[in-house]
């Protein structure tokens, strides 16, 4: 009885309104911290309890045009505050006007149960506002020539990709149209925010996360150019070793987060193969690393744009001929013929063949234990391909640092996959 009382004491909603403040809060703190904005903390924190007052009214009432009035109110105060004012040139206050029409919206969500929502939109708002001067750069960085690329990679996603049709075609039925562009949207989506990311960041927190990211967009290509870079200047050896290796370790986390969406089942095999690598790299590039000159000029490798049409149209046609090629010789010469087409076409391409394999297990071509190893054979053999690269255009010194990272990384992921 008493516990009834508490629950019908008429202070039910408090929990959402105090929701409400916060979020209110938050997204006020930033604009408190904004000198031009005519909104700051108090008023970010009522407009949002203003929207759920409004919500809550209108539930009660029946009536739904309540809540629109209270839009309405919101957006009239924002008008008048703005025409009592003269409207400085560095800042329409456009900004602060659609946060503050968001903040209600988001009051009101909370009162109709959408409260985790409402927290999580409060605070990628938030972020959006902080953010601004970095926002503003990476699209001042980028060229005509890029957002020409996000664009056909948008049209290609959106508008190609939903009309392609979803079935099966061609010898063993591995060959989907819909499924063979998803696997290219996957991967040049992927390799897309690395190379905004590269762009955007540039050199600015050292060797790791230059590693890092030139590795999301191309291993390779951030292989060639620290090798070039360690025979014009033998001293940095180490730290080019360093970001070559890193490089190639943020490979085995795309094949990772490739394994988790395309077919998940793979991963109880294939983590203990690709942690084992990570982990035996990770050790010496951190060795290579702390032991390099902070002086030393970095450079961003040279790479094409993933998004560009060549590039993904190139992939997808790579990627049909190893699903249909892997395809084939399974058929013809069992795992002998598979690993085989692993080797060859992991000397270049380690995403085509992991996709491939991945493609061939959903389909009931392959067992987890051959999937496993094709990709690990794929990537061994990307190693040595790059490895070569590095003797042949860094030099004998560089080659000498990078040998320990690619055969500690080689070394976890055979014993990953001996465990298996």
């Amino acid at each position: 009885m008493e516990s009834m009382l508490v629950l019908n004491n008429g202070i039910e909603p408090l929990p959402q309104f105090i929701t409400s403040l916060a979020i209110g809060l938050l997204i006020g703190l930033e604009r408190e911290r904004n000198p031009s904005a005519r909104a700051g903390l108090r008023t970010f924190a009522l407009v949002a309890m203003f929207g759920t007052l409004s919500a809550l009214l209108s539930g009660k009432l029946d009536t739904p045009w309540l809540l629109i009035a209270g839009l309405l109110a919101v957006a009239g105060m924002i008008i008048a505050a703005y025409r009592n004012k003269p409207v400085e040139a560095d800042d329409p206050g456009t900004t602060t006007v659609i946060a503050l029409l968001l903040c209600y919206g988001l009051g009101a969500m909370i009162w109709f149960g959408l409260a985790k929502l409402a927290v999580m939109l409060a605070i990628a708002v938030t972020a959006l506002l902080y953010f601004k001067p970095e926002l503003r750069g990476m699209s001042q960085r980028l060229t005509r020539s890029d957002l020409v690329a996000v664009l056909q990679f948008a049209v290609l996603t959106f508008i190609v990709l939903p009309i392609l049709p979803d079935q099966s075609y061609g010898p063993y039925g591995a060959f989907n149209p819909h499924q063979a562009w998803l696997m290219v949207v996957l991967i040049s989506g992927i390799s897309l925010a690395g190379y905004t990311a590269l762009h955007v960041v540039g050199t600015r927190y050292g060797a790791p996360l230059l590693g890092f990211l030139g590795g999301l967009v191309s291993s390779t290509a951030t292989t060639l150019l620290y090798a070039r870079n360690s025979r014009n200047n033998p001293a940095m050896s180490q730290l080019a070793a360093a970001i070559i290796v890193i490089a190639s370790m943020v490979v085995l986390l795309r094949l990772l987060v490739l394994s988790a969406v395309v077919a998940s089942d793979t991963l109880s095999g294939l983590l203990p193969v690709l942690a084992g690598g990570f982990l035996f790299g990770l050790a010496v590039a951190l060795y290579n690393w702390r032991k390099t000159i902070n002086a030393t000029k970095l450079n961003i490798p040279e790479t094409a744009n993933p998004a560009e049409l060549r590039t993904a149209l190139g992939f997808g046609l790579l990627y049909v001929i190893v699903l249909l090629g892997s395809a084939w010789m399974q058929d013809f010469a069992g795992s002998r013929g598979l690993y085989a087409v692993a080797l060859v076409s992991g000397l270049t391409d380690v995403d085509a063949i992991t996709l491939s394999s991945l493609r061939l297990f959903n389909l009931g071509q392959l067992n987890q234990h051959q999937a496993v190893t094709s990709i690990t054979l794929a990537f061994i053999a990307n190693l040595a391909f790059k490895f070569g690269m590095v003797i042949f255009i860094g030099g004998k010194n560089l080659a000498r640092h990078v040998a320990a990272g690619f055969g500690a990384i080689a070394l976890g992921m055979l014993i990953g996959l001996v465990a298996l």
